[in-house]
């Protein structure tokens, strides 16, 4: 089915995808990102320019269809040099975000506090866009009023 798959893209494009056995990673072999580790390729158009192209939303879209609008591209393999269609699913940005590994997604899992409370509607507020625990809020002003009356 993949060779089948390939035959559908241009030539440039896909003799520079390492195929797998079995349905793994369809690996791009070529430039990627230096930072991001996307696969990037410069493609003609077919007005004749030459265009650079983020090669899993190119090959996503030459196999499957257009990306619809407001969506982004998620790895399920976490493979960011993957290109296998299979592999990408259309999200929002902040399914995607919070799919992942980042710092963001990590708070987001957490269901206590960094002391044990348990973060439930009653005992958690937000500010500047972070989650704060309410007993651990109370303890610390319950400690800076004792500091601040045994200094006066």
């Amino acid at each position: 089915m993949t060779p089948a798959l390939l035959a559908r893209l241009p030539e440039r494009v896909a003799q520079k995808i390492e195929l797998p056995e079995g349905e793994g990673c369809w690996i791009w072999t070529a430039h990627c990102h230096y930072r991001e580790g996307y696969g990037q390729a410069r493609l003609p158009m077919p007005d004749g320019e030459r265009k650079n192209v983020v090669v899993h939303r190119f090959v996503y879209e030459s196999l499957v269809g257009p990306i619809p609008e407001g969506l982004v591209l998620d790895h399920l393999c976490r493979v960011r040099a993957c290109c296998n269609p299979a592999h990408l699913e259309p999200v929002t940005d902040r399914v995607n975000i919070l799919r992942g590994a980042s710092i963001t997604a990590a708070n987001a899992r957490k269901t206590h506090c960094d002391h044990g409370h348990e973060f439930t509607s009653q005992n958690t507020y937000r500010h500047r866009g972070r989650r704060l625990c309410r007993a651990c809020n109370r303890d610390a002003v319950a400690r800076y009023a004792a500091v601040r009356k045994g200094r006066t």
